[in-house]
């Protein structure tokens, strides 16, 4: 093994349109290179946007212990252990505000917790999970609640509530809830898709996350690899050691990258893996 493969620690990927294929399954390819990884002692960990309880499901099918990144950084959780590494419970204030903006241009707002994804309508977010559930056996399904009325859930629910997502076609529409939100001057946001928009704590991202799990194992940040295809992965590429982009990705991400791997349905993130780390 060359210098080169022996300095990554740390090996961190996003999961649509990075580790997951157009079956949202991991390729036998991906599997085996992770796999290998692993047993060399590097951490692998898993980043998403997604809500924990969704990842865990995936994490679960690579047959690794890993640590989960879910909702863009708002939450680090070991689902072998169930500690709970770090969290930022969305403040009621921007809840709040993200779900006027959301109502003032007719748009259904979602929060999420770590397990449950609240709603006032079944509609796009909800409506993939709840349509996705009908596949999955019961433990590993998403809690979909729909309540009368979000702002009574965020009274309600305080202290678990992670994450606010809207989604729309209409990217003007979606812009502007955008600089809404932004000009609370306390938020963070981002998009894993063109047409969604989330919403987390100021600070909270991808790249602050596996930061935090850096320093908890004791890696630096040279000593980590981070991969993925869309926005919300921007931060985390720009502060692993190693960014790497995949075929697919925006190219706003491309230009932060270190790295181009093979795309998302070509085993890109094992391609990446058997260059720089096997």
């Amino acid at each position: 093994m060359t210098s080169e493969q022996n300095r990554y620690k740390m090996i961190v990927m996003d999961m649509d349109y990075t580790l997951l294929n157009k079956q949202k399954e991991v390729s036998p390819r991906n599997k085996e290179a992770l796999a290998e990884a692993a047993k060399r002692g590097v951490h692998l960990v898993v980043a998403t946007g997604r809500i924990y309880s969704s990842a865990r499901f995936y994490t679960r099918l690579l047959g690794i212990n890993t640590p989960i990144i879910a909702s863009n950084g708002a939450i680090i959780r070991e689902d072998y252990t169930n500690n709970i590494m770090f969290q930022s419970i969305l403040l009621d204030e921007v809840a709040l505000e993200m779900i006027k903006l959301c109502k003032s241009k007719g748009l259904y707002c979602h929060l999420y917790s770590q397990d449950t994804v609240y709603t006032e309508k079944v509609v796009n977010i909800s409506q993939k999970y709840t349509e996705w559930n009908q596949s999955l056996r019961e433990e590993d399904r998403i809690n979909v609640r729909v309540v009368e009325s979000l702002e009574k859930t965020v009274e309600e629910e305080k202290g678990k509530i992670l994450k606010a997502v809207v989604v729309d076609d209409d990217e003007e529409r979606l812009a502007g809830i955008r600089q809404g939100i932004l000009s609370t001057g306390k938020v963070s946001v981002s998009q894993s898709l063109r047409d969604n928009l989330e919403v987390m704590n100021k600070g909270i991202n991808k790249g602050n996350a596996i930061r935090i799990l850096g320093e908890i194992y004791g890696i630096k940040r040279e000593e980590i690899i981070a991969m993925g295809d869309n926005e919300n992965d921007i931060s985390m590429i720009e502060y692993a050691g190693m960014g790497i982009a995949m075929g697919n990705a925006v190219d706003a991400l491309k230009e932060k990258a270190d790295y181009i791997t093979a795309r998302y349905d070509e085993d890109g993130v094992a391609q990446a893996i058997e260059k720089l780390v096997l």
